[in-house]
């Protein structure tokens, strides 16, 4: 019995220092990786935006997040740094051919159809609507 409360101390602090250990390392990675960005490198910020480095400061770098639109962020916001052949790149982009252009047919809208041919009968009970979309 007076074994059993050390015992208890010693396995609550064992995976607490387990666990700050892992998160010290996690850190220092992630340090190191913020530390080492430069120019031209493609990124991911921890809000999720995808974006180039344009310009590396000490504390702050700028980002391309579009052609042309340049933003300054916090060098801590780089979550990490895609790899050379990431999908980000844009210049393996198709150019659009006559047989796209085709391909869409005559429908030349750019929004969705506002006619009411597809909506449900006026006359059509809730469970006539559930029978019917059963059967497509």
């Amino acid at each position: 019995m007076d074994l059993l409360f050390p015992l208890l101390i010693v396995a609550l602090l064992v995976p607490l220092f387990l666990n700050a250990r892992r998160q010290k390392k996690v850190l220092a990675k992630t340090t190191e990786m913020q530390d080492s960005l430069k120019i031209g490198d493609e990124v991911v910020t921890t809000a999720g935006l995808y974006a180039r480095v344009v310009l590396v400061e000490d504390d702050t770098i700028d980002l391309e997040i579009a052609d042309g639109v340049i933003t300054t962020w916090s060098r801590a916001v780089v979550r990490e740094v895609l790899p050379d052949d990431s999908e980000f790149d844009d210049t393996d982009i198709d150019a659009t051919t006559e047989a796209d252009i085709a391909a869409l047919g005559s429908n030349n809208t750019a929004g969705p159809s506002l006619s009411k041919t597809d909506a449900a009968r006026p006359d059509e009970t809730v469970e006539q609507t559930a029978k019917r979309l059963e059967k497509e």
